[in-house]
């Protein structure tokens, strides 16, 4: 599909001209005015058109609420952004074509403050939630490690003085049942304060297993999230933060051997292995703050641990044969990652019309990541060349130690023009410790690697500086340079004795440039946001997976630039109807890669980046208002329409999932605390391939579902 960036901006304009023009006086005095957006993009409270940021946002609680229940459902709506995952919920996220399908993400998430270290830290259930914010590009000077592609910033609702709670059960199609319970109050008014909150879903599954004629992917989670907040009378406040997933997946890997089985036979496998996964995340969190008359302060600790297993062994060659599966149930001391994280944050205070702003920090984190996986092959494996009844164990204890200074300052220049500048100096040391052994019913393990030891030193200067002019109150105009990596480390142990033991691999750096410009028209009714952005990375980290023994191994294999422009318009139209219509065209492609094989080097140059759509477009239509025949009364209907352009999987492109279109709705009623809400999503039941594996495997996204939800606030 070829993308034509003038008809792709055609449309906005038309639409520009019309929302300015078209409207007769009296239709536009009806229409309210767009609220003020806070974020916190810049690790200070800002409103969202005075930072020059390419910042997308999502600020309505309850509209969270009714839109996002997982992460993967932000796929799209904001521009150059994409989601996917092979069916355990981890998502591989990629913006403006900067993606990975390894651990190591290049799209860093916080929530409340906290990076979410890797895709073992973070799930993508979504409990509670006060705001998300999308920052696209690089982010290495503010939030360091793994921001070369941008930041998914996400909040949760805190509590305050006043008394709120929250319940809500939703119900739909395929089982669904999800229920949350909530409720905030100040135990000592303007003292303490306690916030509570508790989510439990499950769901019968989309795919069934052929081999036994049974729900495949059976799964149910339960989440939660505790706070404790002091505010002590000279200014401090110090915030206690408990979060917690746990879940229980009974078909993890919905996978088909390939895209043309997937599409052939949608929503079904053909696994021998049957097992359930078990995937608990825990995330716990100590701030302190204060603002002082010179200076704000701010520190936060956390400490993070995932513990992820397969009760028994799991698939690994998606067939009904018994070819490969896979094993890490070998006890609490194994496939557990713990992370811990310490930032420390000077600021000036935020005071109206200051010529200078400035922040500064450290940042420090230690991981243990304790790895035992075991590859058996059963009574079919000579179809993989493999000998049958054997275990090939790979043992790999991960030790990384990083710190980091970074600071940054806004200089006002004139009454209109500023200069923002800033870097970040990041440090890192890894340590794996590994070996390999065959292991034979019968007989004592065979050594294949003995103990061996690896490791490697990592740095990094992240540099950023932004222009900035206002054109006048309602326009913004700014030009940024900004340097993002992503770290470096060491690929796990490889069972074969012709290959090095432990292989490390170089951080990957990228130098993006950026134009944007931030706008509101019509007395504050339109905000038209623009962005243009050119980014440039050396020395990228390909990953790999080894089959059948399922690992990654990691290599910097090449060069890649990417390119495009991004448009987020929001406009106000009669009364009570939002229009919004997010798009973007992204254009990523490999200047330079070269990946060894059997035949010698093979020439992937000129190929396109992986999980990046060449277009995304999202479109949300939305009446709500107050009936004036019964007051207590209130009504609301939304329409989406998402098109995603051709994604490619494999650094070949011979797997790419070609472009498609997602329609999804819902209609409520809400009188004073309690509203009622019908809705439905994938409404055409498109099928589509949301993720898919180098070596073939593929997994289909969500068919149509749909559903009601109840929900109760106070």
């Amino acid at each position: 599909m070829k993308v034509s960036i003038k008809g792709f901006f055609a449309g906005f304009c038309l639409l520009f001209l019309h929302l300015c023009y078209g409207q007769d006086q009296d239709s536009i005095s009806l229409i309210r005015h767009l609220d003020k957006i806070t974020v916190t993009a810049q690790k200070l409270e800002q409103n969202l058109q005075e930072i020059p940021v390419a910042v997308s946002h999502l600020t309505q609680p309850e509209e969270i609420r009714d839109r996002i229940w997982k992460t993967q459902d932000l796929s799209g709506i904001f521009p150059n952004l994409y989601m996917g995952h092979p069916g355990d919920g981890r998502n591989a996220i990629g913006i403006r074509g900067i993606a990975t399908t390894s651990y190591d993400p290049a799209v860093a998430v916080y929530v409340d403050g906290v990076i979410q270290f890797d895709m073992d830290a973070y799930t993508d259930g979504m409990q509670d939630i006060e705001r998300i914010e999308i920052l696209r590009g690089p982010q290495g000077t503010l939030y360091g490690r793994n921001a070369m592609g941008g930041v998914i910033n996400i909040l949760t609702r805190q509590p305050t003085n006043e008394t709120k709670a929250t319940a809500g059960v939703d119900v739909g199609n395929y089982g669904l049942w999800r229920g949350h319970l909530g409720a905030r109050t100040a135990l000592i008014p303007g003292k303490l304060f306690l916030g509570l909150s508790g989510q439990y879903e499950t769901l019968d599954g989309y795919f069934t297993n052929e081999f036994n004629d049974t729900p495949f992917d059976k799964k149910h989670r339960w989440m939660g999230n505790y706070y404790l907040k002091y505010l002590s009378q000279n200014n401090w406040t110090f915030t206690l933060n408990y979060k917690h997933s746990n879940s229980r997946n009974h078909g993890a890997f919905t996978l088909a051997p390939s895209i043309e089985e997937a599409m052939k036979n949608p929503f079904k496998v053909n696994q021998n292995s049957l097992t359930r996964m078990v995937d608990n995340v825990s995330n716990a969190s100590f701030s302190i703050r204060h603002q002082g008359s010179k200076v704000d302060f701010s520190s936060q600790t956390s400490f993070q641990s995932n513990y992820l297993i397969y009760e028994d062994p799991i698939d690994g060659d998606f067939s009904p044969m018994d070819i490969v599966s896979i094993v890490n149930n070998y006890g609490k001391d194994w496939n557990k990652v713990d992370v811990l994280t310490q930032e420390i944050r000077f600021s000036s205070p935020q005071i109206n019309n200051q010529n200078l702003s400035w922040l500064a920090g450290l940042f420090g984190y230690y991981r243990h990541d304790p790895v035992k996986q075991g590859t058996y092959f059963g009574e079919d494996a000579a179809i993989y060349g493999a000998d049958p009844f054997i275990t090939m164990i790979n043992t790999n204890t991960g030790k990384d130690l990083g710190g980091a200074i970074f600071g940054q300052a806004e200089y006002s220049l004139t009454d209109r023009l500023s200069l923002m500048a800033g870097v970040r100096y990041d440090r890192e040391r890894a340590k794996l410790q590994g070996r390999s052994e065959l292991e034979i019913e019968g007989m004592d393990p065979i050594v294949i690697h003995p103990d061996t030891t690896g490791q490697g030193t990592y740095q990094a200067i992240s540099p950023k500086g932004i222009l900035s002019y206002q054109l006048n109150p309602d326009h913004l105009l700014f030009l940024s340079y900004s340097k993002g990596f992503r770290a470096g480390g060491i690929s796990e142990v490889s069972e074969d004795p012709s290959e090095p033991a432990l292989e490390t691999y170089a951080p990957e750096y990228s130098d993006n440039f950026e134009l944007g410009l931030k706008n509101e028209f019509a007395d504050h009714r339109i905000r038209w946001n623009l962005s243009a952005f050119y980014t440039r990375v050396h020395d990228i980290q390909i990953p790999q997976m080894i089959m059948p023994e399922a690992l990654i191994i990691t290599r910097n294999e090449g060069k890649l630039t990417s390119k495009g422009i991004e448009s987020e318009l929001t406009a106000l139209i009669g009364k009570g109807i939002t229009f919004q219509w997010n798009g973007g065209i992204t254009q990523a492609k490999f200047t330079d890669l070269q990946l060894a094989d059997e035949e010698g080097n093979e020439d992937l140059s000129g190929n396109k980046q992986l999980f990046t759509p060449d277009l995304t477009s999202h479109v949300m239509a939305q009446y709500e208002r107050t009936l004036s025949a019964a007051p207590s009364y209130r009504i609301l209907a939304r329409m989406e329409w998402l098109w995603l352009g051709t994604t490619y999987f494999d650094l070949a492109n011979t797997m790419k999932q070609d472009p498609h279109h997602l329609l999804k709705g819902q209609i409520g009623v809400k009188r004073n605390s309690i509203g009622l809400t019908f809705w439905a999503k994938n409404i055409l039941d498109t099928r589509y391939i949301d993720y898919a594996y180098e070596f073939g495997a593929a997994h289909m996204g969500d068919p149509a579902t749909y559903g009601i939800s109840l929900k109760y606030d106070l």
